[in-house]
């Protein structure tokens, strides 16, 4: 009884909006320009998603030597690489790197990996 009471005081109080979200006082990632249109997925999926494809594409790269794929981490880096710094973790406003640290996860693919797309002839 004691919580329903404490959330309609906040109700009548104007400090919880009933329908509405509330915003947050984080501020969210901040990402420059990049060279792509269209993601291969929608982003809100593609943002809950992306390790797991990016995983099993991993997979099928190591175990199948399948080197194709829409959720191959070139095509992501191909598409997503900034405009100015041509990478994609090269600087805080970078695509992997704002949210990788706005989420303060820590993304350790371009130890291996280049964070830059490949020179096309």
């Amino acid at each position: 009884m004691a919580p329903l009471v404490f959330l309609l005081g906040l109700l009548m109080a104007g400090v919880v909006h009933a329908g509405e979200a509330t915003t947050s006082r984080v501020s969210q990632p901040v990402i420059e320009a990049a060279r792509g249109g269209a993601c291969v997925a929608d982003p809100a999926f593609m943002r809950r998603n992306h390790m797991t494809l990016l995983k099993h594409q991993r997979d099928d790269t190591l175990r199948g030597g399948m080197r194709t794929g829409a959720y191959s981490l070139k095509t992501c880096i191909d598409c997503h690489a900034s405009k100015t710094t041509n990478s994609v973790a090269a600087s805080d406003t970078n695509f992997c790197q704002s949210c990788h640290t706005y989420a303060a996860v820590k993304l350790d693919c371009f130890e291996c990996h280049s964070n830059k797309p490949q020179v096309k002839p």
